[in-house]
C-alpha cells in the first residue's frame, strides 16, 4: 500500500511547481517589458537631447524642445513659455494645435493661473485635473479641453529661462514620476542648448553689427549724403533687430518738433515725413532726456498717445526708442517697432542696437565735421573770388571804360563813337553784374533766413488753436531748397485757407496736411473728416483765390470728397519754373 500511495501523492503535488513556474515566468516577462520600455524611453531621451542640441538657431531649438517633450511623455499638447519682466510670459510657443485653432483662441497667455504657478515657484508641477486647482483661471473660448498637466522649469545656469508645459497625456492617464524625471532631464539639456543658441545668435549679430558699422563709416567718410546713410542705417537696424518698422526722427530747426526723416519696413512710405509734436510724445521725451524707452505695446502705451498716433504706432506692439547721438548732442530718435502679437525685444537686442546707434552717431559726427571743413574751404574760396573780382576785375574794367570814353573825344566818325559808347555801357553792366555776384557770395555766409519747413510748422501750431487740436503733418522732400523762394507765400496762403475752411465750415475732428517738394513740382494736400462742401454753396472766394494762385504759377487746384468716408480733400500743385505747366514734368 505505501508503494501505491506514494505515486498518488507525487501526482497530486506535481501541478503545483508548474503553476508557480508560470507565475515566475509571467513576472519575469513583465520585468523584461518594463526594462525594454525603460530602454526605449532612454533611447528616445538620448535622441531628443541630440535633436535639441543639433541646431544653433534659437527658434528651431525652442520648437524642437517642445516637440521632443511631447514625444517623451506621450502628451497631446505642449508649449514653451519664455519668462520676461515682472514674472510675465514674454513669449509663448504652442505645439499640438493648428494655426486656425490658435487664431480662434486669441492672444497667448501672459502667465497667470496654472502657468504662473510654475513661474512663481520654479519647481515641477503635476496635476490630475487643471480646473480643480485653486490657481486655475479657466480656459478662453474655443480652447480645446485639457485636464492632466505637467510643468517643468528650464534653467540656464542660475537663471530660469522659461517653462515646459505638457497637457493631456494620451489614454487619459496621469503624468507620473517617470514622466517628470524624463522632462527634468530634457529641461537640463534644453537649458544648455538654449544658452548655446543665444551665444551663437549674439555672436552672429555682433559680426553683423561690426560689418554694418564699418560699411556706414566708409560710406559717410567717402562723401555719401547723410540722408542716404540714414536710410541705409534704418534698414540695417531693422534686419539686426528682426523688427517690422524702423524710423529715424530728427529735430526741425527752430521748433520743438521732430520729423520722420528716414524709415524702413512696413508703412515706411506712409510715415516718412510725419511730424511728431515736441515734448508731448515719447519720442520727444527720449530726444530731450537722452534716455532709452522700451514699450511692450506702442499702440496702447499711454506715454505715446497723442493726435495722429495711429499714423505711426497703430498696429504695432513691442518697440523701443533710443537717442541717436552723443550725450551732449542728440541728433534724433531711433524708433524700432514690431507688429502686435510678436515677442518683445530682448535686452541683448536693445543693447546691441544701442551700441550700433552710438557708433553710427559718432560716424555722423565725424562726417559732419568733415563737411564743415569742406564748407569752410568753399567760403574761403568765395572770399578770395570776391576779393579778386573787386580788386582786379572791376578796376581793370573800369579803367577800360574810362579809356574808351576818352577815345570818343578824338574819334571823328559818329558811328564809331556810338559803338564805343555801347561798349562802355556793356562794361558798366558787366561791373554791376560782378558787384551783384560779390554781394551774393557775401550774403550766403550771413544769411539766416527761416526755411519753408519751419514756417509750415509754425502755421500748424497756430492752426491748433483754431481747430482745437493739432493737425497731422507730413513734410517730404527738400522744402527749404527745392521750391523757388516766391512759392513760399503761395504755399502758406493755400495751407492757411484750407485749414481755416476745415475749422470754420467742415466741423472736422481730424485734419491731415501733406506738403511734398518733388523734383519738378511742389504739392500741398489738406484732408479733413468734416461734413464736406455743401451742395448749395454760394460763396467760394477763398477757394477761387487758391485756384488763382495755382493758375498764376502754371499749376492745378482741385477739391474733392474724401474716399472712404465724409470729408474733403484739397489738392494744390505748382510746377517749378523750368517744368511743364500741365503735369509738372520737365520739358
Amino acid at each position: 500500500m505505501p508503494d501505491e500511495a506514494e505515486p498518488t501523492e507525487a501526482r497530486e503535488r506535481a501541478p503545483i511547481p508548474r503553476m508557480r513556474l508560470d507565475e515566475l515566468l509571467d513576472e519575469l516577462q513583465a520585468h523584461i517589458g518594463v526594462v525594454r520600455a525603460t530602454r526605449d524611453r532612454v533611447h528616445t531621451l538620448l535622441e531628443a537631447v541630440l535633436a535639441v542640441g543639433s541646431d544653433l538657431e534659437l527658434e528651431t531649438v525652442l520648437r524642437r524642445i517642445v516637440e521632443s517633450a511631447i514625444a517623451l511623455v506621450d502628451a497631446q499638447y505642449g508649449a514653451l513659455g519664455v519668462i520676461g519682466d515682472e514674472e510675465r510670459l514674454a513669449r509663448f510657443l504652442p505645439v499640438g494645435m493648428d494655426a486656425e485653432t490658435i487664431a480662434k483662441i486669441g492672444p497667448f497667455p501672459s502667465g497667470r493661473g496654472i502657468l504662473g504657478l510654475v513661474i512663481r515657484d520654479p519647481h515641477p508641477v503635476r496635476l490630475h485635473e487643471i480646473s480643480d486647482h485653486a490657481d486655475s483661471f479657466g480656459f478662453p473660448a474655443n480652447h480645446p479641453p485639457m485636464h492632466t498637466f505637467l510643468g517643468v522649469p528650464i534653467r540656464i545656469r542660475d537663471e530660469v529661462f522659461g517653462n515646459l508645459y505638457l497637457t493631456e497625456k494620451r489614454g487619459g492617464a496621469d503624468f507620473d514620476e517617470d514622466d517628470e524625471a524624463v522632462l527634468r532631464t530634457l529641461a537640463a539639456a534644453a537649458g544648455v542648448a538654449i544658452d548655446n543658441a543665444r551665444l551663437y545668435d549674439q555672436a552672429k549679430r555682433r559680426e553683423q553689427w561690426l560689418t554694418a558699422a564699418s560699411d556706414l563709416t566708409r560710406s559717410l567718410l567717402s562723401g555719401a549724403a547723410p540722408s542716404d546713410a540714414l536710410r541705409a542705417f534704418a534698414a540695417t537696424v531693422r534686419e539686426m533687430a528682426g523688427a517690422d518698422l524702423v524710423t529715424i526722427a530728427v529735430p526741425v530747426p527752430g521748433t520743438d518738433d521732430l520729423v520722420v526723416d528716414a524709415a524702413d519696413g512696413e508703412r515706411a512710405d506712409a510715415v516718412r515725413g510725419l511730424v511728431l509734436s515736441g515734448g508731448a510724445t515719447l519720442a520727444g521725451k527720449v530726444y530731450s532726456s537722452g534716455e532709452t524707452a522700451v514699450s511692450e505695446d506702442l499702440s496702447a502705451d499711454p506715454r505715446v498717445q497723442h493726435h495722429g498716433v495711429n499714423d505711426i504706432y497703430g498696429g504695432f506692439g513691442p518697440g523701443f526708442m533710443l537717442p541717436l547721438g552723443t550725450a551732449d548732442h542728440v541728433r534724433g530718435v531711433l524708433q524700432v517697432m514690431s507688429r502686435s502679437g510678436r515677442p518683445a525685444f530682448s535686452e541683448p537686442v536693445v543693447a546691441m542696437v544701442s551700441g550700433f546707434a552710438g557708433h553710427a552717431a559718432l560716424a555722423l559726427e565725424v562726417a559732419e565735421r568733415r563737411r564743415d571743413a569742406e564748407l569752410l574751404t568753399v567760403f574761403q574760396d568765395r572770399d578770395r573770388i570776391a576779393r579778386d573780382l573787386h580788386d582786379v576785375a572791376i578796376q581793370r574794367l573800369f579803367a577800360s571804360g574810362m579809356t574808351l570814353q576818352g577815345v570818343t573825344r578824338i574819334v571823328g566818325r559818329k558811328d564809331a563813337a556810338d559803338m564805343i559808347m555801347q561798349t562802355v555801357d556793356d562794361l558798366d553792366e558787366t561791373i554791376r553784374l560782378i558787384r551783384s555776384t560779390i554781394f551774393s557770395l557775401k550774403a550766403r555766409e550771413r544769411g539766416q533766413a527761416t526755411g519753408l519747413r519751419a514756417r509750415v510748422l509754425q502755421l500748424a501750431d497756430q492752426a491748433a488753436e483754431q481747430l482745437g487740436f493739432a493737425p497731422t503733418l507730413r513734410l517730404e522732400g527738400l522744402l527749404d531748397t527745392a521750391p523757388p523762394e516766391e512759392f513760399g507765400e503761395h504755399i502758406l496762403a493755400v495751407l492757411r485757407e484750407a485749414i481755416s475752411n476745415s475749422a470754420r465750415h467742415a466741423k472736422a475732428t481730424r485734419v491731415e496736411v501733406s506738403l511734398e517738394a518733388g523734383p519738378t513740382s511742389v504739392t500741398a494736400v489738406v484732408t479733413d473728416n468734416g461734413i464736406g462742401i455743401p451742395a448749395d454753396r454760394t460763396r467760394s472766394s477763398g477757394l477761387d483765390n487758391l485756384a488763382a494762385r495755382a493758375a498764376q504759377l502754371g499749376g492745378t487746384f482741385s477739391v474733392a470728397a474724401r474716399s472712404g468716408g465724409p470729408g474733403t480733400v484739397v489738392t494744390w500743385q505748382a510746377p517749378y519754373p523750368d517744368a511743364g505747366p500741365a503735369d509738372g514734368r520737365r520739358g
